[in-house]
């Protein structure tokens, strides 16, 4: 007898395997609800083409970018892998990655940081130490909430709880180091606080500064702002891979066009070639 399953089931089934709780599972959670609910609920034991293409095409229908449908796609396909490999599913789609469009990063001028900073400061020490650790490290917020006191020593950060699953260590700025705070207790630097409250004395903050109106403020900014800082600084596109702890460099280049330092050289080179403003030539 073949068992059929809903997305739904197989999310009841595998979801706190695949999945750590946390920001990114309720969001997945919401993908999949979305997905069964175009399919309607329907119990499948065989995922076909014509399935996903359906699916694909109404989220497109919704008004959905390329780049969402690319991250609703990577949890259901993850999913089904899953299920696959249990044996729930017998046959999987050709998943293809939908082409993104290159938006523009934001990142935090000198003078935002400052006044956005203060603001902070003034309604929480905790999470002002927080924000120039972030800046500073280009971390996640999720690691550095997740870091404990063995996982700070002799000037430098060991995140272990990341995205992409890979730990990576990296060295502090003397602020960064500042702002760790080892005579405050708790079990690591920043166990006092927690996504929630942070975002709340963040919104408070940029809305006081006339930050308000910008969705790009959100605490995500202070890696970007860090990413931006390195590349301007003329750190190599490869390390600064490796301090963001990005899985593929494909992802940090993102960041490379703010390197224009490196393309300094082609105007001399240009200006060479130029021919003579008195020659005759030059008017043609």
């Amino acid at each position: 007898m073949v068992h059929e399953h809903s997305v739904q089931e197989l999310f009841g089934k595998y979801g706190d395997i695949l999945w750590e709780s946390g920001r990114h599972k309720y969001n997945v959670t919401s993908f999949v609800g979305e997905i069964d609910e175009i399919l309607l609920g329907r119990k499948l034991s065989v995922f076909s083409q014509e399935t996903l293409d359906s699916i694909l095409g109404t989220l497109r229908e919704r008004g959905n970018s390329n780049a969402t449908i690319n991250r609703k796609m990577a949890a259901l396909s993850k999913l089904l892998r899953k299920a696959h490999k249990m044996g729930d599913i017998h046959s999987l789609p050709e998943f293809r990655r939908q082409k993104e469009r290159a938006g523009r990063i934001r990142f935090l001028e000198r003078d935002e940081e400052k006044y956005l900073f203060t603001a902070i400061e003034k309604r929480c020490p905790d999470s002002h130490r927080l924000a120039v650790f972030l800046v500073d490290t280009g971390c996640r917020l999720g690691e550095a909430l997740g870091l404990i006191w063995n996982d700070v020593s002799d000037g430098r950060a060991s995140f272990w709880l990341t995205k992409s699953g890979r730990s990576r260590t990296v060295p502090l700025t003397a602020r960064a180091n500042a702002s760790i705070g080892r005579s405050i207790g708790g079990k690591g630097p920043f166990k006092k606080l927690t996504g929630v409250s942070f975002r709340a004395t963040w919104n408070e903050a940029k809305h006081e500064v006339g930050l308000g109106a910008d969705p790009d403020v959100v605490p995500h900014i202070l890696r970007h702002t860090c990413a931006s800082r390195l590349v301007q600084g003329g750190v190599d596109i490869r390390r600064v891979q490796m301090w963001l702890g990005h899985q593929t460099l494909q992802m940090t280049m993102r960041y490379a066009h703010l390197a224009t330092n490196d393309l300094d050289a082609c105007v001399g080179v240009l200006e060479r070639h130029q021919l003579p403003a008195n020659c005759p030539c030059a008017e043609l």
